[in-house]
């Protein structure tokens, strides 16, 4: 059975600013592997001046006492539920048991502000699977900037994926005046969606602009009625003033047209339906949807701005992004201010 974690924000992911920040050892492998985006590689044959080329991170075999350990900054703060530790490609080379620790620190530490932290026991010692996905869920961890993997003794990791719930600082971002409420690093969730065969629906609300055409959402090309859709949680009930859809690199492929409608759930829970097919979210009836954009046109390899086009609705927690009849967008951003009772 998948876990249901895997759904979440993946808070150690490089493009949120993630970091592996030390480690006690990296002879034949780099700590910096664990975080890679890109699933890892096997090369057959291929060896460095230390041995075995292996695409994450490898300690030397240890000869005493001790364990291995690294820290990974995650590139948001959040609450950890659930850890994959990836040991594709290392078969008789994997540590024989991890264990996870958390810890909370503002601004950047130091390395001497991570050794005299508080850490928390997040994950006891669990035995690990060679050339496994090793997935762990954690339950009642509180916020954390910093996550400490400790393997036993020794061996080595492919990559290391933390997933969670964004927190944000909302007081904090409110102060600035307008914020993006569906930003991943703000705690914006896509919950659902109709279909995402060429372009994950999560990468909607990802930072930073699209780099290609694979980097955003893109959808199956329809043959008959209907259209495609995206539901996105917002990181903080709020007020959307301005929205800019990007299409840019979908040049013969981007929707015809775009609407977006609002509703308001309540309470608003992190793990509230987040995945597609056979939820709530797959029927008009079961909740109250408000048009916020009427049915608009879009252009090919274009950023689109709405903002007087926008209807004014106030405390909306989930986004409907609707295209017609499908195709793909790089980027959606809502930008608004939150709503005063949640700060």
């Amino acid at each position: 059975m998948t876990a249901t974690f895997l759904d979440l924000v993946d808070l150690a992911s490089e493009r949120l600013g993630a970091a592996v920040v030390a480690a006690n050892d990296e002879f034949f492998g780099s700590k910096d592997h664990l975080i890679k985006a890109e699933a890892p590689i096997c090369r057959e044959g291929e060896y460095t001046d230390h041995g075995k080329w292996m695409d994450g991170w490898e300690t030397r075999r240890r000869r005493g006492t001790g364990h291995d350990w690294c820290i990974v900054r995650l590139g948001v703060p959040g609450l950890v539920r659930g850890v994959d530790l990836d040991t594709s490609h290392f078969k008789g080379n994997h540590p024989e048991s991890c264990a996870i620790e958390l810890c909370d620190l503002p601004g950047v530490a130091t390395g001497d502000e991570l050794a005299r932290a508080e850490w928390r026991e997040a994950l006891p010692r669990t035995p690990l699977a060679g050339d496994s996905h090793n997935q762990f869920a954690i339950d009642g961890a509180s916020k954390a900037t910093h996550l400490r993997l400790r393997i036993y003794p020794d061996g080595g990791v492919a990559r290391l994926r933390v997933y969670g719930d964004v927190v944000a600082d909302w007081a904090r971002l409110a102060r600035r005046g307008e914020a993006d409420l569906a930003a991943v690093e703000h705690g914006g969730v896509v919950v659902a969606c109709s279909d995402m065969r060429f372009g994950s629906c999560h990468n909607l609300i990802m930072p930073g602009d699209a780099r290609h055409m694979g980097d955003g959402w893109e959808t199956s090309r329809r043959r008959g009625p209907g259209h495609d859709w995206a539901i996105v949680r917002l990181g903080t009930p709020g007020t959307i003033r301005r929205v800019e859809v990007d299409t840019r690199y979908f040049k013969g492929n981007a929707p015809g047209e775009c609407s977006l409608e609002t509703c308001a759930v309540r309470p608003l829970q992190g793990g509230t339906l987040r995945k597609a097919g056979g939820t709530a979210w797959d029927d008009r009836a079961a909740v109250s949807w408000q048009e916020l954009l009427p049915l608009t046109p879009l252009r090919p390899h274009s950023r689109h701005t709405f903002e007087d086009e926008l209807k004014s609705i106030d405390e909306v927690t989930h986004v409907r992004f609707n295209i017609f009849p499908d195709g793909g967008v790089g980027r959606l951003r809502l930008f608004g201010r939150p709503c005063s009772s949640t700060l």
